[in-house]
């Protein structure tokens, strides 16, 4: 009821602000577009195709800094029909619903926990899924509002429009119903990010799957889910689904969390088993197939022995990676080089690409973390280079991140797999606990799982090469220690840091044991 009343202040506050696309005269159509900006005139100092979070943070940066700028940004509808607003992947179908219903999930097992605590509280009590929807997509919406208020604060144009490149200057925008308008700038910034795969190759898999980009958005309850993927994604949406009381299946092929700490993703993994979400391991799906009584009959074959398996679904969601938005953009017009495999641009440590005055940032780049706050920070300091304020590069190297499933994970640095690979098994040290939250003690929470491991070289001062926790509030817990391991804190540092007293964070100040000792390191005492 909150957030809608907020959704229709800002309608009506902010009525003034209709959203029109914006089409400066250029005469002489492509040519003279073409002219313009040989000329030395291009409508815009700078051109930023994408509004997602990357691409945004660029816009209004060289904007505050004087710059004249616009933005060129087009949702294509899922295969679904799924639609949202400006602010890309995270603030419409990523990160900001996720950890909304990921939160929503965790109500629910301390509403479990309540009785434990004195709190006369019914055991069977109802999630109603539209309520969550409803309230979710409202805050959505009041972040799109949001950040097209900025935009004309901040005096960006805006185009709601699907770009594509004419030439190395100029960018044709076409409106939804067809009107095409040229656009000339100095410098260009391609933020188009990605969007969900569809393994195409699988018999129903598009015409009966949804993905990321539907799930947040769904009125109704998915009901019984198959989760097909191991990526963070799949483990993410699966977690809160488990935790909203619904069945909750996880199809994995490989290895979950790739990429990740091995050791860190299979403790996650045993956790949501543990909690009620079913795995299907070393298997992959051959067909999606709609049964009469518009259930999904699924049938998987398992990789090892070959053997095929059936269930029947509500709902199939397919977290099996990401595609960069880059394949409908004709950059070949503008000379720009891709990654032929990935269709990912590549670009140097500047964020430039094979067009010195052509950048790119975020998911859409190759070799870069697909991670919104880095992204932004990209965008921001590309924005001050061209401003001539800044001559910092990005810094892609210790980016601390957080998986939020049931129970969180939050990493920076280097995994342990990858020092080892790095520095030899004989160089590093390992210190690690198992530890129990004070919330699970009197809750009887099982807390196997709750794990913290420092990684860091075994020569003195032992520098911090990475931190893996497990646990609680992970992501708050790992955004302060990632401040010490980017400043290059070493393990004598951490050990030398007093804790907070009673918290899990402080656990990380109390690592005394190694691995290589061989000794328990489960946590005893408070």
């Amino acid at each position: 009821m909150a957030a809608t009343a907020v959704l229709a202040a800002l309608r009506g506050f902010f009525g003034r602000f209709r959203w029109r696309p914006q089409a400066p005269a250029l005469a002489g159509g492509v040519r003279g577009a073409a002219r313009s900006a040989a000329a030395g005139r291009p409508d815009y100092d700078l051109l930023v195709i994408g509004g997602g979070s990357g691409g945004l943070a660029c816009a209004k940066e060289a904007a505050q800094l004087g710059k004249k700028v616009a933005v060129v940004d087009y949702v294509e509808p899922s295969p679904r029909g799924t639609r949202w607003g400006v602010g890309g992947t995270c603030v419409n179908v990523g990160c900001i619903p996720k950890k909304l219903m990921h939160h929503a999930a965790l109500l629910g097992g301390m509403i479990r926990d309540a009785p434990l605590y004195g709190w006369g509280v019914p055991q069977q009590v109802p999630h109603d899924w539209s309520k969550m929807a409803e309230a979710v997509q409202n805050y959505v919406k009041s972040l799109n509002w949001g950040h097209r208020v900025q935009l004309q604060e901040r005096k960006v144009s805006y185009f709601n429009m699907k770009a594509s490149f004419v030439d190395e200057h100029v960018v044709r925008g076409v409106t939804k119903g067809g009107k095409e308008t040229l656009l000339s700038a100095k410098h260009i910034v391609i933020a188009t990010g990605g969007r969900p795969r569809y393994p195409t190759e699988i018999e129903g898999a598009l015409e009966h799957g949804i993905t990321s980009d539907d799930i947040f958005w769904l009125k109704e309850s998915p009901g019984k889910t198959l989760v097909v993927g191991g990526s963070y994604v799949a483990l993410e949406c699966a977690g809160f689904l488990t935790g909203l009381g619904l069945d909750t299946t996880v199809m994995i092929r490989s290895i979950p969390l790739r990429g990740f700490d091995q050791q860190m993703s299979a403790l996650v993994t045993d956790y949501m088993a543990s909690h009620g979400t079913r795995f299907l391991r070393g298997c992959t799906v051959v067909s999606v197939k709609r049964l009469l009584d518009s259930q999904l009959q699924v049938t998987w074959k398992d990789l090892a022995s070959g053997q095929e398996g059936m269930d029947t679904f509500n709902t199939v969601l397919w977290a099996v990676g990401r595609v960069a938005e880059t394949r409908n953009l004709d950059l070949e017009k503008a000379g720009v080089n891709t990654n032929p495999k990935s269709k990912k641009i590549l670009v140097d440590a500047r964020e430039a690409t094979s067009v010195p005055h052509i950048y790119a940032i975020g998911d859409t780049a190759e070799g870069r973390p697909e991670l919104t706050p880095t992204a932004i920070m990209a965008g921001r300091l590309l924005a001050q280079r061209l401003c001539g304020q800044s001559k910092d590069l990005m810094d892609y190297d210790n980016v601390p991140t957080t998986v939020f499933t049931p129970l969180e994970y939050g990493c920076v640095g280097l995994s342990e797999e990858a020092a080892v690979a790095r520095h030899g098994a004989d160089h590093v040290e390992v210190y690690h606990a198992y530890y129990k939250p004070l919330e699970f003690t009197v809750a009887e929470r099982d807390a196997s799982q709750c794990y913290i491991k420092m990684v860091c070289l075994r020569k003195p001062p032992k520098p911090v090469l990475g931190l893996h926790f497990l646990g609680p509030n992970a992501g708050e817990v790992t955004q302060g220690f990632a401040l010490g391991i980017k400043c290059g804190a070493s393990y004598a540092q951490v050990m030398r840091t007093v804790g907070i007293h009673p918290t899990c964070a402080e656990e990380v100040t109390k690592l005394r044991i190694t691995k290589r000792s061989g000794m328990d390191p489960t946590v005893t005492g408070c």
